[in-house]
């Protein structure tokens, strides 16, 4: 009998220590987990100085917010590159700035249109050129990306509404002050850039 109680006795013990071991062990690996947590959460806070006192702002996930830059930067290339003016300077400053968003395809098109002497009319005629973007479509995993929108050319007696399609693909690199989203366009092209209307302006 005796025997029986010590060997149950020990049977309890092992129980009791292997409990209190893995509960142990629970409570370490929890421990790492929530310090991790707090460590990530901790990275995501940015204090911002606001007149010398320090105010918290939280960052968040880039992965989140990666396709609104990506579109973001489509419309801004097409926005500097299709917004032209009457003015030689005006024009090339556009041009210039939209060309630190995309490879040399953005530059063979601005040659293009320049040798086919499409800025000299805007000049000559006192033109004024803007787009209207309809949508933006992004293809993530083959990073390309479709623009669909509307090309308008203002003239002094006529507005000239044109279809612009254009189509590309969009990769990765390091932000700079001239390409802030850290986006860069790619073999980009013209698809569809026919007329709609050529609508004549009343005169009085």
């Amino acid at each position: 009998m005796l025997i029986k109680n010590i060997e149950q006795r020990i049977k309890i013990n092992k129980v009791v220590s292997l409990s209190t071991i893995a509960f142990a062990v629970f409570i370490v690996i929890a421990g790492f987990f929530f310090a991790y947590r707090m460590i990530e959460d901790s990275r995501k806070s940015i204090y911002i100085l606001d007149n010398g006192v320090p105010v918290l702002a939280k960052q968040t996930d880039v992965l989140l917010n990666r396709p609104v830059e990506y579109k973001a930067q489509i419309e801004l290339f097409h926005r500097l590159f299709f917004t032209l003016a009457p003015d030689d300077t005006y024009i090339k400053d556009n041009i210039q700035k939209s060309l630190y968003l995309i490879d040399d395809s953005g530059k063979k098109e601005y040659t293009n249109l320049k040798e086919k002497g499409f800025y000299n009319q805007i000049i000559a005629s006192s033109s004024m050129v803007s787009i209207h973007t309809d949508s933006i479509a992004l293809n993530m995993e083959q990073k390309k990306f479709s623009f669909f929108g509307k090309q308008m050319i203002t003239r002094k007696s006529s507005v000239i509404t044109r279809m612009l399609i254009t189509e590309g693909f969009f990769e990765d690199i390091i932000r700079s002050p001239n390409n802030p989203h850290g986006v860069i366009l790619k073999n980009w092209r013209i698809i569809n850039n026919e007329e709609l209307s050529n609508q004549n302006k009343n005169s009085y």
